[in-house]
């Protein structure tokens, strides 16, 4: 999504500004834990202040990406509503077997799930109206069909240049896309959804329960 949007000609796009925080803060021994927060602002204040300032010139467009347990509890999220918010969600099975092979013992706040209901349910709440919801898998059978209602939706108007781009690596990604990136390097568009066939392990199956009961409130107001 993130090269998606940055292929516009109207957007600039960032990758996970909270994360140096969410490390600072929490202490989680990610990978490159010290690197991230040495390169990246790890004041959140200070990076609502970039999220939510002026854009560069010729730009009118702010594509941000953001991990929602990033968000963690102290930050004042009221800032959210100055941005134009959409949720992007993924069934909890496949999400938990990629996940696994990164961070092996995660625990539910680790994924997002709660995270990302408490939000939309906020920005629902404040706004009067539902914000966008789109579902990887729907998303990656007809990513042409999908991008334009997520852009109708956002009030935006759809360019042909979100459905492909050049391969590499990007100024705009954090330091960490060399170990979280496999993929996303070497594409050039959306690769088409292939299920998989991966089980979540037996020791996690309670986890992908709770995260599949959040899911499904966030998956029945998706895009249709």
């Amino acid at each position: 999504m993130m090269r998606s949007w940055g292929n516009r000609c109207d957007a600039v796009v960032c990758d996970e500004p909270l994360y140096a925080y969410f490390l600072k803060a929490t202490g989680k021994p990610h990978p490159m834990a010290d690197e991230i927060i040495a390169h990246h602002e790890s004041d959140w204040q200070r990076v609502v202040e970039w999220l939510t300032g002026p854009l560069p010139e010729g730009r009118t467009l702010f594509y941000q990406k953001h991990m929602t347990h990033h968000l963690l509890p102290e930050i004042d999220r009221s800032w959210l509503m100055r941005l134009t918010n959409g949720f992007l969600i993924r069934d909890p099975a496949e999400m938990l077997t990629s996940y696994l092979r990164k961070m092996p013992d995660p625990v539910l706040e680790d994924t997002g799930y709660p995270q990302q209901v408490e939000i939309f349910d906020d920005v629902r709440s404040r706004t009067g109206t539902t914000p966008p919801v789109v579902d990887t898998r729907d998303f990656l059978q007809n990513p042409r069909r999908w991008l334009g209602l997520l852009c109708d939706a956002l009030g935006l108007d759809f360019q042909e240049s979100m459905l492909a781009w050049e391969p590499g690596f990007r100024d705009t990604d954090g330091i960490w896309a060399s170990y979280w990136y496999t993929e996303v390097p070497t594409s050039t568009g959306f690769r088409p959804y292939v299920p998989k066939r991966e089980s979540v392990p037996d020791e996690f199956r309670t986890l992908a329960d709770q995260c599949q009961s959040l899911y499904q409130q966030l998956y029945k107001h998706r895009l249709r």
